[in-house]
């Protein structure tokens, strides 16, 4: 992990880091309370850090409401190598790259056990993640999970984050989605799509052995309850809850039951 400017505070109270792993570079992101990364955030006693991971385009920003509910306990967020600014790769990466990123740069940074949290293409590296290091991982949430088997062409995909956008997301969530998706640049997202869109999710999450929970919004256009329910049934330890009045982002809209579906998951005190 590298440090070339410090800490530094950004986004409300949120401090950031640079973090390498294999040529790629992303940030991490902590709030006050929550033990910085490196020798201050190894064997941490609090138990399992929640880890917040960002779907395809975006950022930690439209977690960042989520990320403030979950913060009485450890809890950090990513911004990955290619999207929010971050370097852009090199070559195309796949998930299982994203995944081994994650890995390591939490290794690196002293985060030795935790919870992840991933959302839409998320899920995918979230999976991955426990995939890579799967005596780190000690639980799974898979928000929004894509893709959906009844979306599986670009052209499907896209009219149902059209339609999710149109008719169930607030103004302030498509406002970050949008913004975000400018600093990502069309080149970097167009080079991921094909990755997020062949993505074996189902044969994937049949090989991670730990507590999953797949959560969605009531709303959401892009993970039907079928397809989330499947997910769930996938692992030995899924379990399945929905978010009323929410769309696919629901953890901006509705962060404080989310949030709460999380803790009760997970088995910790409610705030």
């Amino acid at each position: 992990m590298r440090f070339p400017q410090g800490l530094r505070r950004k986004d409300a109270g949120l401090r950031s880091a640079e973090v390498a792993a294999n040529g790629l570079t992303g940030r991490l992101f902590w709030a006050d309370g929550t033990p910085a990364p490196g020798r201050d955030a190894a064997g941490n006693p609090a138990g399992p850090a929640y880890v917040l991971i960002h779907g395809i385009g975006v950022s930690h920003r439209y977690l960042r409401r989520l990320h403030g509910e979950l913060a009485g306990a450890p809890t950090y967020s990513l911004d990955l190598p290619g999207f929010a600014g971050t370097p852009r790769p090199g070559r195309q990466l796949s998930a299982e790259d994203y995944g081994a990123f994650i890995a390591q740069t939490l290794k690196a940074s002293g985060i030795d056990s935790y919870i992840l949290v991933g959302h839409s293409m998320g899920v995918q590296f979230t999976i991955e993640a426990a995939l890579y290091a799967p005596e780190r991982a000690r639980r799974l949430v898979l928000m929004g999970p894509v893709v959906d088997s009844r979306h599986r062409s670009v052209p499907r995909q896209g009219v149902a984050l059209f339609l999710d956008a149109l008719l169930r997301e607030s103004a302030s969530s498509n406002w970050i989605v949008v913004t975000d998706y400018f600093r990502c640049g069309p080149r970097w997202y167009l080079t991921e799509v094909p990755v997020m869109m062949g993505y074996p999710t189902e044969r994937r999450l049949a090989g991670i052995n730990v507590p999953v929970l797949v959560l969605r919004g009531n709303h959401d256009q892009v993970a039907g309850p079928e397809w989330c329910i499947r997910l769930a049934q996938a692992v030995p330890q899924g379990s399945f809850v929905e978010i009323p009045q929410a769309g696919h982002v629901v953890q901006h809209v509705r962060p404080r039951q989310v949030a709460e579906a999380i803790r009760s998951f997970v088995g910790a005190p409610s705030r």
